[in-house]
């Protein structure tokens, strides 16, 4: 079994992220910064595929790590307004986990290889 790409993980996140957000009433202003927040962790990522060079790779990296936190963020605001259930709050912050994991595995890994030639 092939295992997923970051932008695969992260579009499947934000198609979830924006059918949760749809559901949520009345906090607009928390629901808009997580749907920026997560759409950008793909959009980098898809960035970062037809980056220029080793460092413009390694920042477009380090920006959908940037905006994975961001999202964890406002998933936990919105959990603990009451406008996430508890299993929707786990299973959308386990998947955004993984994405920031990986993402972190990258970053590591290329910052390893470019100290190494």
């Amino acid at each position: 079994m092939e295992e997923k790409t970051i932008k695969e993980l992260a579009v499947e996140l934000t198609v979830e992220i924006t059918e949760l957000c749809d559901s949520i009433k009345a906090k607009t202003v928390f629901t808009n910064q997580l749907l920026r927040s997560c759409s950008s962790i793909g959009a980098n990522a898809h960035e970062a595929k037809y980056a220029h060079s080793r460092a413009d790779f390694i920042s477009k990296l380090e920006i959908s790590l940037k905006e994975c936190y961001e999202t964890e963020y406002w998933l936990e605001i919105l959990y603990k307004i009451h406008s996430l259930s508890e299993e929707q709050y786990k299973t959308v912050s386990e998947k955004c986990g993984t994405i920031r994991r990986k993402l972190i595995a990258s970053i590591t890994t290329v910052k390893k290889n470019a100290e190494n030639r």
